[in-house]
């Protein structure tokens, strides 16, 4: 297992909600078969990908993640339950669960690799604390 990093949060809130996900066809009476199956498979794979980050962090786990909820976005209409209570727990799922925790994720490791992760501002000194 790897060493905590401030970004595990992140893995964490995303294990929970992809167990909402997987939970929501009871938890929101969803009735359409496909829109069940989908939310169902797609929340199992979020929590697996989601351990995962957090046993061994690795980029490509973000990445599957923020492909998976690309896929909760465009699943109703390549699967055919557009338009039903299914679809709208879909989209919101796949936008605030895992595109925005994932890319968030990405930019945070990113910002910390090339920008060493705790910039600070830095304010120039004022013309009046110059010694002479």
């Amino acid at each position: 297992m790897s060493k905590w990093r401030r970004e595990s949060v992140l893995d964490l809130y995303n294990l929970l909600l992809a167990a909402v996900l997987f939970a929501s066809p009871w938890l929101f009476k969803l009735t359409n078969g496909a829109g069940k199956a989908d939310l169902s498979a797609t929340g199992a794979v979020i929590a697996v990908v989601s351990l995962g980050a957090i046993a061994a962090y690795a980029n490509w786990e973000e990445w599957i993640n923020l492909l998976l909820g690309v896929w909760l976005i465009a699943s109703p209409w390549l699967l055919g339950f557009a338009h039903t209570r299914a679809m709208h727990v879909s989209i919101a799922l796949g936008v605030v669960v895992v595109v925005f925790l994932a890319a968030l994720e990405l930019w945070l490791q990113y910002d910390r690799i090339h920008f060493g992760g705790s910039r600070r501002d830095q304010v120039p000194p004022s013309a009046g604390s110059h010694q002479h």
